[in-house]
């Protein structure tokens, strides 16, 4: 079978319905038997209720114990469908369940449960610090009549806080703060310098966004790199005041642009009349190419913003700003001289993960969220984990209307302020999710200017994302937001302190509206969660144009010349809405596409990590590097007291793994960059990139070992004040963390992919 027909089978496959999920009868059949114990538990005080705790080991019994202690260290009883989630994630499922219908709860019974029945300790991780923080207070009254510890991991704390949370029974920290603490611990040089202990169990928050939307985000540990440059700000400056379609033309996918003929000779010129694609000036034609990227399809609030002076990146599946991320390949750089800001060093990665590599460390995994099904299929293929739909506690009662369509993006904007109109005038709250910072900014200033007044929540000010959605629902309230309102907030009808409750539910509860369809359906379902919640009314609608990137990019050729429309010019024509529809399964297939394509490349580096990790771990904990010198060189060695040896043959091995290994990462981000040319070439490029990353990673293991042996060689004297830097190893004086944000524009394969994937699912020559 060619490329061409595996990527059509791989497409025609996820365009297919979800596969099944697992079968709850089971897991209801035990629910009798946990409310039997309920009346028993009861009459216990706290103290034989916690040593009733400490003994349980039966889901059954772990389950109404759970229970019990909700209902006195919160004043909740968990309903029968929270238990149902709890035994699913004691069952290693990933359980959907519905916004509101307190998933945060079912996971810190799950994490008990989890212990007792000695699969700790368990890690609750979460999408940012905030969450991590929050759920870790409020959770730590029940945690705690259940006998057990409980902290949190966010970026302020320091390694004794770190070490200490750790050393709990149950920790709630960020995907990548916990993944930024494994890759440090990586790197020790003393293992009473981790902070991490072993990997047991972790329980996914909003599983699908970490596991799937995030999973092949690389988290990096890097150090300083002396004399780095940076060509990019002179690049910025030369592209600066060029012009589209007459220096420089953009694709038709909107995710490359070239220079023309024309804006090449102009830029030549600047340089003095060089020849950029001369061999001698690759290294500037590159820098420029980046800082034309960064120029011509980077937009300031939409894919970035600047912010105290940085530009801080938004992330497009969340509205959020994406904490600690940049781009990778100088873009970040580009984009910071393109705002006339200062560059911020990369740095040499010294160890990196993907968020998926570092997932699968855990021995035992287990999730939630409100949107599993649609990626039942990735889940089941990446992390072979199946999902549990939880049904809500009260029937969804929300109104989902169909999408309105309008001709032209102004049309659509026109509508949107006249319907939010409607609804704000009967006092009835609204929230409005839109595509981007900047559509939320013109969206709230043409409310302002109609005399509708509204509470913006963007990446800009996230901070104030608690409070400001906690009056989202109350009576009159208009909320314009990106998509960060979608996730890990609950929206209560009538306010924070409900109360206006049944005056908004008369009204018809929350009118949820969106500006377009996402990329995902996921991210839309998210949306609509926000409305409808635990049974409350509720309404949801998306308003879309012909004009929309969505659209345009995915369907633009199956759009009819002139579709039906009504008399409010709201596009009714079934062609166009199987468009959008068609549209958002192109996008979601080729995001799938690239996902298993960055999955197969980092199998290969994974499997080299963990040899390395292994060999490392040796190193660190055992005396195989003196015993190795002490076989080279006996003589010497002899004189030399056994744990002094063992210091120095030990720091010496390490730098040189540390330092090969750095090396190698930065040979295999060359070699996977490079392989596309080889696809050109009708040669498969996975292949490629195994014939030249397994000979590589083949070498290391000996050369750390003549590595160490000719350090040995060269010192002097060996003496218990021995140190590194006498022998020229030093390591980074500074390090910091960051994940790699996706480049928007995809490496050169990811392109060849997604361009390729395209045309099979939308059936274009």
């Amino acid at each position: 079978m060619g490329v061409s027909s595996r990527l059509k089978s791989r497409f025609q496959k996820f365009l297919q319905r979800p596969g099944t999920t697992v079968d709850l009868a089971p897991l209801q059949k035990r629910l009798p038997a946990v409310e039997a114990l309920e009346e028993e538990l009861k009459e216990l005080d706290d103290a034989a209720l916690t040593e009733r705790a400490g003994e349980a080991s039966e889901i059954v019994e772990i389950c109404a114990i759970g229970r019990e202690a909700a209902r006195r260290g919160l004043d909740q009883r968990p309903y029968d469908e929270q238990i149902l989630g709890v035994m699913a994630l004691l069952s290693g499922k990933v359980a959907e369940m519905a916004t509101g219908e307190g998933k945060t709860l079912t996971a810190a019974i799950a994490a008990y449960g989890h212990v007792r029945q000695g699969r700790g300790p368990v890690h609750v991780l979460t999408v940012n610090d905030y969450l991590a923080a929050r759920d870790a207070d409020w959770m730590r009254p029940v945690l705690t009549l259940l006998g057990l510890t409980v902290d949190s991991v966010t970026e302020a704390s320091t390694p004794e806080e770190r070490r200490a949370a750790y050393g709990c029974d149950v920790t709630y920290v960020s995907v990548s703060e916990a993944g930024f603490d494994y890759l440090r611990d990586q790197l020790v040089v003393d293992i009473a310098d981790r902070v991490q202990r072993e990997l047991s169990t972790a329980i996914v928050d909003e599983a699908d966004s970490i596991l799937i939307d995030e999973a092949r985000v690389p988290m990096v540990l890097a150090g300083t790199v002396p004399g780095e440059q940076d060509p990019v700000h002179a690049a910025a400056a030369l592209v600066k005041g060029l012009k589209r379609n007459r220096d420089y033309e953009i694709a038709e996918d909107g995710r490359s642009v070239a220079f023309t003929t024309e804006g090449t000779e102009k830029i030549e010129k600047k340089l003095d009349g060089i020849d950029l694609y001369a061999d001698e000036n690759f290294d500037q034609l590159s820098a420029l190419n980046v800082a034309l990227h960064a120029h011509a399809l980077l937009h300031r609030d939409i894919d970035y913003i600047v912010r105290n002076g940085a530009v801080e990146l938004v992330d497009e599946s969340r509205g959020r700003v994406a904490q600690r991320r940049r781009w990778p390949d100088g873009l970040q750089a580009a984009v910071e001289a393109k705002e006339g800001l200062s560059a911020t060093s990369e740095g040499e990665v010294l160890q990196t993960i993907t968020v998926q590599s570092f997932i699968a460390l855990y021995r035992t995994v287990c999730g939630m969220t409100a949107t599993a099904v649609l990626v039942g299929d990735q889940l089941r293929e990446f992390f072979k984990l199946e999902v549990a739909v939880i049904p809500p506690h009260k029937p969804n009662i929300r109104e989902d209307l169909p999408d309105r369509i309008f001709a032209t993006r102004q049309e659509k904007e026109d509508a949107l302020v006249v319907e939010i109109g409607k609804a704000h005038e009967e006092g009835r709250p609204v929230l409005i999710g839109t595509r981007d910072v900047k559509e939320s900014e013109t969206l709230a200033a043409a409310l302002e200017a109609k005399g509708i007044s509204c509470v913006v929540l963007n990446a800009k000010n996230d901070a104030e994302e608690a409070a400001i959605i906690a009056e989202a629902g109350k009576r009159g309230a208009v909320t314009v937001s990106t998509q960060m309102a979608g996730r890990g907030v609950d929206i209560r009808l009538g306010g924070s302190d409900e109360a206006d409750h049944d005056e908004v539910a008369e009204l018809g509860g929350l009118y949820m509206i969106g500006t377009g369809r996402f990329d995902s359906g996921r991210i839309d379902d998210q949306l609509r969660g926000r409305a409808g919640r635990q049974g409350d009314p509720g309404t949801s609608v998306f308003y879309g144009s012909l004009e929309d990137d969505l659209i345009v990019r995915n369907a633009g050729d199956m759009i009819p010349p002139s579709p039906h429309m009504d008399m409010d010019g709201v596009v009714t024509d079934e062609r166009v809405d199987y468009a959008v529809g068609h549209a958002q399964r192109v996008a979601e297939g080729v995001g799938h596409e690239i996902h298993r394509n960055t999955w197969r490349y980092n199998v290969v580096i994974e499997q080299q990590r963990v040899a390395l990790s292994e060999r490392r771990e040796r190193l660190l904990t055992t005396d195989v590097a003196a015993d190795m010198l002490r076989s080279k060189f006996p003589e010497e060695t002899a004189e030399i007291d056994d744990e002094v040896l063992s210091k120095v043959s030990r720091s010496i091995a390490l730098y040189h793994l540390d330092r090969l290994w750095a090396e190698h990462l930065s040979y295999l981000s060359e070699v996977r960059e490079g392989v596309h040319l080889r696809a050109l070439g009708k040669l498969d490029p996975l292949d490629e990139f195994h014939r030249a990353a397994v000979p590589a990673f083949g070498k290391i293991m000996p050369e750390i070992e003549d590595r160490t042996v000719d350090t040995f060689a060269e010192i002097d004297e060996v003496t218990d004040t021995w140190e590194p830097a006498q022998a020229n190893l030093v390591r980074p004086s500074a390090t910091w963390t960051y994940l790699v944000h996706d480049n928007p524009f995809g490496s050169e394969l990811d392109r060849l992919i997604a361009a390729v994937g395209r045309r099979l699912v939308t059936g274009r020559k």
